[in-house]
């Protein structure tokens, strides 16, 4: 009789430290999950930051260079393609944010093409609303390299737990699946060429 209790009791005992052990592994896996998540709602605000002051931009530049419509109108379509690709937290898949990316980097190339027109324009470079703007506008695209700089961090941290063995195992019985990091634009490896 005293056997018997005892391989029950040792029975009860490794399950407990199973039970305890799964749900450990598991409880860290979503915590990784959701961290990487609301970095990625953090990604979404700044971007969001930048596209809320692209308007005041246009019209302030719009006052001073009216005949430059077709470069003025590039950035507000711009703007309208990046704010309209958006993407769950729950579903960041490679392809939906190269697609991201891609409208981004559009709209960062519009703005480019009117920091380039505002050159030409003296009264305009030392307007206050302007300047303000611009360094708003500077200020929002620190915080875009800030911010998918942490977001990568967090993500190769959760990729990196549900890569590694015994939790792979887990993660795959469970539905953890990888996620992806945002990455260079294609060519910014090469030093842009600049002719005056």
């Amino acid at each position: 009789m005293k056997k018997s209790w005892i391989i029950i009791i040792v029975i009860v005992l490794i399950g407990f430290l199973l039970y305890s052990s799964l749900k450990g592994s598991y409880n860290e896996m979503v915590t990784r999950s959701e961290a990487v998540d609301a970095q990625w709602a953090q990604v979404e605000n700044v971007y969001q930051r930048r596209a809320d002051l692209i308007p005041n931009l246009v019209n302030t530049v719009k006052g001073y260079a009216s005949h430059e419509k077709e470069t003025l109108e590039g950035v507000v379509e711009a703007r309208a393609k990046a704010t309209q690709t958006t993407i769950n937290a729950g579903g960041l898949t490679p392809e939906k944010l190269a697609a991201f990316q891609q409208a981004q980097d559009g709209l960062s190339s519009a703005l480019s093409r009117l920091m380039v027109v505002v050159e030409k324009y003296p009264d305009l470079k030392a307007n206050q609303n302007f300047l303000e703007l611009q360094a708003q506008l500077e200020g929002t695209e620190n915080r875009i390299a800030v911010e998918r700089k942490k977001f990568n961090d967090i993500t190769r941290d959760y990729n990196t737990l549900i890569k590694r063995f015994p939790k792979n195992i887990l993660a795959g019985m469970f539905g953890f699946e990888t996620k992806p990091y945002f990455t260079a634009q294609q060519g910014a490896e090469k030093a842009p060429e600049v002719k005056f």
